[in-house]
């Protein structure tokens, strides 16, 4: 019966380990140096401004609190979870309302501070009740 666990517990280890290789070879390459992208922000009114943001960040979050006063928000364990943006403030416990994050058009399933940035990439932020 040992037998049995010390094998199974073997076959878990090398499963675990396969699953982390093929993660850590498949996820995205943070991109060093000077980037541009740009943030397009559609308030809650339809209004609409776009900001062009250069930065040596590697990932969305470290590029957007370097842009003075663009966004705001709480750490949490995934990250910044972010309530502000350009002075608009969400608040789901009052409306129902949240910032989402949008690149190209396509929902970002990654949250700001894991969100790898590439030259030229556009990204939007929608105040979205609901």
């Amino acid at each position: 019966m040992k037998k049995k666990q010390i094998i199974a517990f073997a076959v878990f280890i090398v499963l675990l380990l396969a699953i982390f290789l093929v993660w850590h070879f498949n996820r995205p390459a943070p991109v060093q140096g000077t980037k541009s992208i740009t943030l397009e922000v559609i308030h809650g009114d339809g209004a609409s401004f776009t900001f062009p943001i250069n930065t040596d960040a590697e990932n969305l979050g470290e590029a957007l609190k370097s842009a003075d006063g663009l966004i705001s928000g709480e750490d949490g364990p995934y990250g910044l979870m972010v309530n502000t943006v350009d002075g608009e403030t969400a608040d789901w416990d009052r409306d129902r309302s949240w910032w989402c994050l949008t690149k190209g058009g396509e929902r970002v399933d990654t949250g700001v501070d894991s969100t790898v940035i590439s030259d030229g990439e556009h990204y939007e932020f929608t105040y979205t009740v609901g």
